[in-house]
């Protein structure tokens, strides 16, 4: 195999996890080209009934994050099935990726301890909930948690509103993409040493990396940061505008891109007003600064101020629905979305190239245990 696209072609990943995290995890790892073995009940991934359904049955969760991947049921209440699975990975396995409740995977003889005695070369990671130690260590664990722990929640939203979900599962997600570049370095140091490892990763310690600004800044002067919507703290302007025909956001948080904002809108006198004239005084008085860009964003549509503000060179962009965001001609050129034969939808694919070329979606999620006879006959 020598196509540049798929650079773990060869590496055969096993995956026992459901829902969103591990398995995104190793859909990665199945767009780089490594051979992924889902492991399933026989009622199957939880997510196989999550979101919307298509007109088959199927569910738009598991398709987005199941495709490139084989599956196998196995009872793992049953010792004969148990066995079968620990000999799999322990003879044909590089990887294995899993985010059971925490202690159950080493109930069944199947944690990373048991199985790298048999397979040394053995790359295996646990996908946890609140980390391998702590008070909270055996306590389960969902996105929304974590949102909830990690003070995510506390810094998403607007002012004086109650607590807001981001509305995509980034801890879950952003859970199995650490799975994933953690499962890479292992891969790589294992080219040198011969030796698999253990890895731990988990949704809360996720969870709190993506507060990396927050918590430093809590430390400057020990104040939380505040809710501020669509806007970033500390930088103006910085945010979501009303104009009549939905929100338009406009970043210049910089001197030079607030001057070229002004000319763009024909407000020359901002530039001569001593509140405006730092990014620091822009965000101190950034309520009276809006109380002149508001009223004036609003007067036309988005694609009005979105072409005069690109031509003077102020990024900003159309707040996009996701049906306005795939009919976008940016998505279409990049052409991440891909159709697979026999698949319910087009899917996202990976979001990097090699050379100009996109890894492929090779296949569609697999049905409940449709490699099950292959594999356990193999």
């Amino acid at each position: 195999m020598t196509d540049a696209t798929r650079p773990l072609y060869g590496i055969t990943v096993v995956e026992i996890g459901t829902s969103v995290a591990a398995p995104y995890g190793s859909w990665i790892l199945g767009c780089l080209g490594a051979r992924v073995i889902k492991v399933e009940s026989a009622r199957g991934d939880d997510a196989r009934q999550w979101g919307r359904l298509f007109s088959d049955g199927r569910s738009s969760f598991f398709e987005a994050l199941n495709a490139n991947k084989e599956s196998v049921v196995v009872d793992l209440r049953n010792t004969a099935e148990r066995d079968w699975l620990k000999a799999f990975c322990a003879e044909r396995a590089d990887v294995v990726i899993q985010n059971m409740r925490p202690g159950k995977i080493a109930e069944l003889g199947l944690d990373g301890v048991a199985l790298q005695l048999e397979n040394p070369r053995l790359i295996y990671f646990n996908l946890g909930a609140f980390g391998a130690q702590g008070p909270r260590a055996q306590e389960p664990g969902y996105d929304p948690l974590m949102q909830a722990a990690a003070g995510i929640m506390s810094v998403t939203g607007e002012p004086d509103r109650p607590p807001v979900r981001v509305g995509v599962s980034i801890v879950d997600m952003g859970s199995g993409m650490w799975g994933a570049i953690g499962v890479l370095a292992a891969l790589y140091r294992r080219q040198a040493t011969g030796q698999g490892c253990v890895l731990d990763g988990s949704l809360y310690e996720t969870a709190v990396a993506w507060v990396a600004n927050q918590a430093a800044m809590v430390q400057v002067d020990g104040k939380n940061p505040e809710k501020v919507g669509s806007g970033a703290r500390g930088m103006a302007p910085y945010q979501a505008y009303e104009c009549n025909d939905g929100h338009l956001v406009i970043s210049a948080p910089n001197d030079r891109l607030f001057e070229k904002l002004c000319e763009a809108l024909e407000q020359p006198d901002l530039l001569e007003d001593a509140r405006f004239d730092t990014n620091q005084n822009r965000y101190a008085n950034l309520a009276a600064l809006n109380t002149i860009l508001v009223p004036l964003i609003a007067r036309q549509s988005r694609d009005h101020w979105g072409a005069l503000l690109n031509t003077a060179g102020v990024p900003c962009a159309k707040v996009c629905t996701i049906t306005e965001m795939l009919d976008d001609p940016q998505t279409k050129a990049l052409g991440i979305m891909q159709s697979v034969e026999g698949g319910a939808a087009d899917l996202v694919s990976l979001p990097i190239s090699f050379d100009g070329a996109r890894p492929a979606l090779r296949s569609t999620p697999p049905a409940i245990g449709a490699q099950t006879a292959r594999l356990k006959g193999a």
